[in-house]
């Protein structure tokens, strides 16, 4: 699968060609495969009733015509918001639907989320093409438990920072690969030491949110595996795809 192949070289949308259609709709998702993205990364939270949408914020207000929480209404009240160009906010169901044979980022942003997460990949038989994420250490300890495959955890990430300075080999064992910012604050994460590190141990490292397409040439030029965008179509342009 292209996020865990050390040697590509993918665009990741992230939340679709968000930066020109509604994220995190299938509009956007279509888009997004349509320009040539070779996966797309989005996010999932729990509707009132249990059911996984796709939502990066906790509520409603910032990219619909509602408000409140996202966990305070039932599917079918989500399902009535305007999230933009008359999109309504999809099911994580929905878009494994829509896109069999897209690679998923799947960023898990509750933990109560997570069960329902494994339940429904497994479900869809989709195992083989979605790669979860998530802030929440916890959720991708459970997740990694139920047989998923993760990118690293935030300590973990730190972790092998430290050891792409200090020359430690053995580590990395329990993620598949790393979704981080090229800086996190002031201090920069991906270095060439460790992209470096990362290629020794087979870990792609996939660098949000770079809409820039000199950044992105700069990252690839040290061996930086996915960019994830918001603007596909420019980094499908510039050549830093497969």
């Amino acid at each position: 699968m292209i996020l865990l192949d050390p040697a590509a070289r993918p665009v990741i949308a992230h939340r679709g060609a968000s930066g020109q259609f509604p994220e995190n709709t299938l509009l956007a998702f279509r888009e997004a495969v349509a320009q040539g993205a070779h996966a797309v990364e989005l996010d999932v939270r729990l509707s009132h009733d249990g059911v996984l949408v796709v939502m990066h914020d906790a509520t409603v207000d910032r990219t619909t015509d509602g408000e409140g929480g996202v966990g305070e209404r039932d599917l079918d009240a989500l399902l009535r918001l305007d999230a933009g160009c008359g999109e309504s906010i999809p099911t994580l169901e929905a878009v494994l639907e829509a896109f069999p044979g897209t690679p998923l980022l799947v960023e898990v942003k509750e933990r109560a989320a997570t069960p329902a997460v494994v339940r429904l990949v497994r479900a869809m038989g989709a195992g083989a093409r979605v790669v979860l994420g998530s802030f929440d250490s916890k959720v991708l300890s459970t997740a990694r438990a139920a047989g998923m495959v993760t990118v690293a955890t935030r300590p973990e990430t730190a972790a092998f920072w430290v050891a792409s300075r200090v020359g430690w080999r053995g580590i990395g064992k329990e993620y598949a690969a790393f979704s981080v910012p090229e800086y996190q604050g002031r201090m920069r994460v991906v270095d060439r030491r460790f992209v470096r590190l990362a290629a020794r141990t087979g870990k792609p490292v996939h660098v949000w949110t770079v809409d820039d397409p000199g950044t992105a040439q700069r990252l690839r030029s040290f061996g930086v595996a996915g960019i994830v965008t918001n603007f596909p179509d420019r980094m499908v342009r510039l050549g830093a795809g497969v």
